[in-house]
C-alpha cells in the first residue's frame, strides 16, 4: 500500500485514479482515508479490494498487539496519538 499526502494525491489524482494501487491518504502524517481501486480497469475487484485490506489490517493487529478498539481509537482525527505505546511495536 502506498501513502501519499492529500495535497499529493489532489495534485496528481488523475494518475494516482487511474492507477491499481491502494493508497492511504495522509495529512500531517496521519492516515485520514483510503483509495481502493474498484472500477472495470483495475486488476482486482472491490471484494478482493476489502479481503486485502482486512489481511493487513489483522497483521497489523497480530504485529502490533493492539485491539480492534485501539487500533480504531489511532484514526480518530482530533486525537493526538500517543509517542510510542507502551509494550507494543511501531508500524512502518
Amino acid at each position: 500500500m502506498k501513502r501519499v499526502g492529500v495535497r499529493e494525491f489532489r495534485d496528481h489524482a488523475t494518475r494516482y485514479l487511474s492507477d491499481d494501487d491502494v493508497l492511504a491518504i495522509e495529512r500531517h502524517g496521519q492516515t485520514i482515508g483510503f483509495y481502493i481501486p474498484t472500477g472495470p480497469s483495475q486488476k482486482e475487484s472491490f471484494t478482493q479490494a476489502l479481503e486485502r485490506l482486512e489481511e493487513t489490517v489483522q497483521r497489523v493487529l497480530t504485529e502490533t498487539e493492539l485491539s480492534e478498539e485501539e487500533l480504531s481509537r489511532l484514526y480518530e482525527l482530533k486525537r493526538h496519538l500517543p509517542e510510542q505505546p507502551q509494550g507494543r511495536c511501531n508500524i512502518a
